[in-house]
């Protein structure tokens, strides 16, 4: 009995210390020297100022000020954002602010009316957002990806079709030609994985500093 004690005993520190240290500093290790950006969130820097992170979006909308000078809020007292229109808009996020630490998707079916008011009010917002720069627009032509969430709800990347007609809005409001609205979309454009796998992505965060960096 006591002999099987001692070797229950030893098993578990040294599989603690395989496991628990040894593993994880290992892989920790191997990370950090191979895969440095990745390992660390593939963080992105603006001026030597940490701004975001590739794998995560970002929310760039502002402030709705009221009558008084101050912010205006909701019910529940969280301030009312509108999209700032010099720059390209994520797409709906789930997550508060696209806070990754509540990445979560709705898990709402298909015959959700929950589903359907939301989308039905996000499509709204994208076309009044829109619609002053293309004329023509309508709700036809606009993107899933504009009016639905990704699984993760902070996905960083629009749609090609998204960005194209977002760029309309970018070139009236920055006063910039629209090609080059468009040749910064195909410089911040990821492809598909591997070559083949899933549709190529415009990476919302750096194509805004690309956009700012235009007026330096």
């Amino acid at each position: 009995m006591r002999r099987d004690l001692i070797s229950a005993a030893l098993a578990v520190i040294v599989l603690t210390v395989l496991l628990g240290l040894v593993y994880p500093l290992v892989v920790t290790g191997v990370s950090q020297v191979a895969f440095h950006g990745n390992a660390n969130g593939q963080k992105i820097t603006s001026d030597g100022k940490l701004v975001g992170s590739k794998i995560i979006g970002q929310d760039f909308r502002v402030p709705v000020i009221g009558a008084n000078g101050k912010p205006k809020t909701d019910s529940d007292g969280n301030p009312v954002l509108v999209a700032d229109r010099k720059y390209f808009q994520e797409r709906p996020s789930t997550a508060t602010n696209y806070n990754a630490a509540a990445s979560a998707f709705t898990n709402l079916g298909p015959n959700s009316k929950d589903a359907r008011d939301t989308f039905k009010a996000n499509l709204a917002s994208y076309l009044q957002l829109e619609r002053p720069f293309s004329p023509g627009l309508t709700a036809k032509d606009v993107p899933v990806d504009a009016v639905t969430s990704s699984a993760s709800g902070v996905d960083p990347q629009i749609s090609q079709a998204n960005a194209a007609i977002q760029a309309r809005r970018i070139a009236a409001v920055r006063r910039l030609p629209l090609p080059t609205v468009q040749k910064l979309i195909k410089q911040n454009t990821d492809g598909r994985f591997l070559g083949v796998l899933g549709e190529p992505g415009v990476d919302v965060l750096q194509l805004n500093l690309a956009l700012d960096g235009l007026s330096r």
